[in-house]
């Protein structure tokens, strides 16, 4: 995936992150849709992910903590 021209890796951080190899774009963790980087706005430091919006956030949450998770 790292061959994919155009694509970003970042280092997901609070409340930002850093850019490890410039690009114009990354993929969303659970769709796999492009995100351009001037439209990211939700990921996760703890799992090192992007995500296309709230509702694959909460997917992913979910995903690595499980539907029982308090």
């Amino acid at each position: 995936m790292a061959d994919i021209q155009g694509l970003a890796v970042l280092h997901y951080d609070t409340p930002h992150f850093d850019v490890v190899r410039p690009g114009q774009f990354v993929l969303c963790a659970v769709s796999g849709e492009r995100i351009d980087l001037e439209d990211l706005k939700y990921w996760s430091a703890e799992f090192q992910e992007a995500y296309r919006g709230p509702q694959e956030a909460t997917d992913s949450f979910l995903r690595h903590r499980g539907p029982d998770f308090r």
